[in-house]
């Protein structure tokens, strides 16, 4: 497009002065998407440091949740030790009076209450002893090896060992338990 003076020079605000805008504006449109894209990469990094955070920040309560029940239960495993060894030694001439029941219903509730939070006891007798389980305090003719007798039952919670069982483990000699 040309003046209509006959000169041939384009007219003010002609293509060629939208194209020398143009390439005036490409190198900003360029450093423009730059920028935007380390913005974008900056955005999802702090994305992700923030979902892993959260996600250490979930484990950590959960492991401190872990801790603290293990150490409440641990405190009471003894009470259940007495509990279980005065049921043991209750006389026949007196098992079946009300206390004696009503002790044998409190010694359940308390097993339930320690399944609900997740505590597991461990089977140890006739098992083969394992260390990480059994904590080994004598030896008694029987399967070498085994467990022949539990002297304290141990408990686990999740897997994770609270209290192992104090246990008697066969020495392989003759005359134990079959």
């Amino acid at each position: 497009m040309t003046t209509g003076d006959g000169s041939g020079t384009p007219p003010e605000g002609s293509v060629s002065d939208e194209t020398a805008a143009n390439e005036e504006q490409a190198p900003a449109e360029a450093s423009l998407e730059v920028e935007l894209e380390e913005l974008r990469s900056k955005y999802l990094r702090a994305v992700a440091d923030y979902q892993n955070l959260r996600r250490r920040s979930d484990d950590e309560r959960k492991e401190w949740a872990r801790f603290t029940l293990t150490s409440v239960i641990v405190n009471y495993l003894p009470v259940l030790d007495d509990l279980d060894r005065a049921l043991e030694s209750v006389d026949s001439e007196i098992a079946e009076h009300r206390w004696v029941e009503g002790v044998r219903n409190v010694e359940r509730k308390f097993r339930g209450v320690l399944e609900s939070s997740g505590v597991q006891p461990i089977e140890a007798e006739g098992q083969a002893f394992d260390p990480a389980m059994h904590e080994a305090i004598s030896y008694a003719p029987g399967p070498e090896g085994q467990v022949v007798a539990v002297v304290q039952a141990g408990y686990v919670i999740d897997g994770r060992v609270v209290r192992p069982a104090r246990v008697v483990v066969g020495s392989g000699q003759p005359g134990g338990p079959a």
